[in-house]
């Protein structure tokens, strides 16, 4: 496929859908972007609320588009104003932790533990570089390989034996395997903070801090962008439209994906609305794999066996997303208005983020859950009056809910009021409204089955060169000329835009200009 008139299809507008069609459209082909809903972004999209205003989307904080990408598509300096984010663990007389990249304050923070947390960091920063080589490449077959997956597997091994060390390696093939719970009791006295980074390892997954593998969600977290600092999402979505347009791609939104066109095993486009055929050289999808393969694909057109791997793929949500209107700024023991704007996170320990997962196993909501809030202010451009939101994101939530979600949203929001009021009295007297966001709402919105922030856990069975599945782990499928370029292929969910990254390259090694 070398003639200029390629034509490309991407269903769906999300992130890693926009990055994908940059590159390609970067590279000359003819590419239009189709996304049902009626802007594009998806969870990284804002949010429009009663008044003129716009909050964070369902991805209120991240650590942003990875700097590579940001370099090829001239991001860095179309991306403005993103507010720097501190980590703030809050503790219910006032002790709070404040995380900062490799720094750590607190009253209760002892010089032990700010040394430990300094080493801690700086190993974790040197395993997550040492997997920057397969993080932002296709993930190697380890049979048949190819030699860009020889060169792949060569540079992730001189990562991990030169860029390590002897030394290094060991802890981490040692650690990597292993549960967060363990290794933080290795490393931390203070609960508080053990209680923090074990939030950041499970939050967005349906495990508990003592659940195999969760280090490797962190190390996964961590590698995407380790030298970037968090900050609030927004604006994200419109400047990745802008990018995208720049570059020639065709946008059109509230477009309906019906189903994905084949014949004699070949994709040839796709049918929109009432029927509307679309024809394609390439169709990439951004859409999670079972809602692919198994909804707009069809299964019969795939092999039993690969059809019941999608089927089994474990991508069950466990996060709901609340927004609240408030009457006005709330006041925490201890911190100023301008520190309650940073990321607040309630884990005091890690037992207590261990119980809240509990819950989830047997299908509940936790009665005391993990929470991440943010607090946004904005002047409402009729009255030019401040205006006080707070999103909240709250583990556990599972999208299989005992008696379901119907019957049990106010009992659930109770115990989000009920947590939170332990750091802000009186916090119900204070919400104007709110809307909650379930796993099942989150599905309907965002158009994604099951409702799960990376269209699929990311334990080990489902990550690499097994993400989605086994036969289809490098964007490509068993359908020929249908690439996945979501969160549910390599390396995964968060805002990185590396999925788009990688299977942008791996089409054009496919199909060279």
């Amino acid at each position: 496929m070398t003639n200029k008139k390629t034509k490309v299809v991407v269903i769906g507008g999300g992130h890693n859908g926009l990055i994908c069609a940059s590159y390609l459209a970067k590279a000359g082909y003819c590419v239009d972007l189709h996304e049902s809903r009626d802007s594009v972004g998806g969870g990284c999209a804002d949010l429009s609320i009663k008044s003129e205003n716009k909050i964070p989307g369902l991805a209120h904080v991240s650590y942003g588009i990875n700097s590579q990408i940001c370099r090829d598509l001239g991001l860095k300096d179309l991306i403005s104003n993103q507010t720097t984010l501190k980590t703030i663990s809050l503790d219910t007389r006032g002790n709070h932790i404040k995380f900062f990249n490799n720094d750590i304050s607190g009253d209760n923070v002892s010089d032990e533990d700010r040394q430990a947390f300094k080493q801690f960091r700086k190993d974790f920063r040197k395993y997550s570089r040492a997997l920057k080589a397969l993080m932002m490449n296709t993930p190697p077959r380890l049979k048949d390989m190819d030699g860009h997956d020889k060169l792949t597997l060569i540079k992730l091994g001189w990562n991990l034996r030169f860029w390590l060390g002897k030394k290094a390696m060991r802890e981490f093939l040692r650690i990597g395997g292993i549960n967060i719970f363990d290794v933080l009791n290795e490393k931390f006295d203070n609960p508080a903070i053990k209680g923090a980074i074990a939030f950041d390892a499970v939050i967005g997954h349906q495990m508990g801090p003592r659940t195999p593998n969760s280090v490797l969600s962190l190390l996964q977290k961590m590698s995407f962008e380790p030298d970037a600092c968090l900050h609030v999402t927004s604006n994200l979505s419109q400047v990745l439209r802008q990018t995208a347009e720049s570059f020639g791609v065709n946008i059109t939104t509230n477009s309906h994906i019906k189903k994905i066109n084949v014949q004699e095993g070949t994709c040839v486009g796709i049918e929109i609305g009432a029927g509307e055929q679309i024809d394609a050289d390439i169709v990439i999808s951004n859409a999670d794999a079972k809602s692919t393969f198994l909804k707009l694909l069809g299964a019969q057109h795939l092999d039993a066996l690969f059809a019941h791997r999608v089927n089994s793929i474990r991508q069950d949500g466990a996060v709901a997303r609340v927004n609240l209107r408030l009457k006005k700024m709330p006041s925490i023991q201890n911190l100023s208005e301008g520190e309650m704007l940073n990321r607040l996170v309630i884990a005091p320990d890690m037992k207590y983020v261990e119980h809240a997962f509990n819950h989830s196993k047997y299908g509940e909501y936790s009665e005391r859950p993990i929470l991440e809030i943010l607090f946004h202010t904005m002047t409402d451009g009729k009255n030019a009056d401040q205006e006080i939101y707070m999103s909240i994101s709250a583990s556990f939530a599972p999208y299989k809910l005992k008696g379901g979600w119907a019957k049990h949203r106010d009992s659930f929001m109770d115990c989000i009021f009920e947590t939170v009021s332990n750091y802000i009295p009186k916090f119900r007297q204070l919400v104007k409204s709110y809307e909650l966001f379930t796993p099942e709402d989150i599905e309907k919105e965002y158009n994604c089955i099951g409702g799960h922030w990376h269209h699929g856990e990311m334990g080990i069975d489902q990550s690499f060169m097994m993400r989605p599945v086994h036969g289809s782990a490098q964007y490509s499928t068993p359908i020929k000329n249908l690439f996945l370029c979501g969160a549910c292929a390599h390396p995964g969910g968060g805002l990185t835009g590396l999925p788009g990254y990688n299977a942008a390259r791996q089409i054009l090694r496919t199909y060279p200009r």
